[in-house]
């Protein structure tokens, strides 16, 4: 660990013990020490959504996840830095969706434009798929729900492992090295939690 990241991770412990004790000023502190982290977190998230890119850039998601996250730590308290980092993600991910849905439906402004990507922005692994609105159900958006609802339910181990793979994109040994464990224990969890999230879905992965 570096320098910088044992400040980091100082400054925003010592700011959850005053959220804690009650301090409503210790939210935007919080905000102000990840921000860079969210910004960037919004960016990489935002790849996968061609459609709401086209409309909605990376400081629309930012400062609309910013705000989630802020009325979160007003009913929430994360423990760790690690904690305010998942809790992030899960803001970022439900403003994603929540603009899919806008631009989803067949009166919205993105709908009567040709060149909408419906399926690379509800399937990740389908960057390169296009298709037409008229083509697409609307059973993908409710099951890419499904399954970002069933990351949240995941035991806090494994969501935090769906953060550090699936949103952030982080290597195995990056993450060996955060958890402080293996990079073979790091797979064992990866996977374990790829096949809880899969059965919560009845082994359906959205389309």
């Amino acid at each position: 660990m570096t320098a910088d990241h044992d400040s980091h991770a100082a400054a925003v412990s010592a700011c959850l013990e005053r959220l804690a004790a009650g301090e409503i000023a210790a939210r935007d502190r919080i905000l102000e020490l990840f921000a860079t982290r969210l910004r960037a977190l919004a960016s990489r998230m935002l790849d996968r959504y061609p459609t709401v890119r086209r409309w909605d850039d990376t400081d629309d998601v930012f400062q609309n996840a910013a705000l989630r996250l802020h009325r979160a730590l007003g009913t929430l308290q994360p423990q760790t830095p690690r904690d305010v980092m998942t809790l992030a993600a899960a803001q970022v991910r439900r403003t994603l969706l929540d603009l899919a849905r806008r631009y989803a439906g067949p009166q919205s402004h993105a709908a009567h434009h040709a060149t909408n990507l419906v399926a690379a922005d509800l399937d990740p692994d389908a960057a390169s798929f296009h298709t037409d609105r008229s083509a697409a159900p609307d059973e993908s958006l409710d099951r890419w729900s499904q399954f970002h609802a069933a990351i949240d339910e995941l035991p806090a181990e494994s969501r935090e492992m769906f953060l550090l793979v699936w949103y952030l994109g982080a290597d195995q040994k990056t993450i060996a090295r955060l958890l402080d464990c293996s990079a073979r224990t790091v797979k064992t969890r990866w996977r374990a939690a790829r096949d809880a999230v899969t059965a919560a879905l009845d082994g359906q992965r959205p389309e």
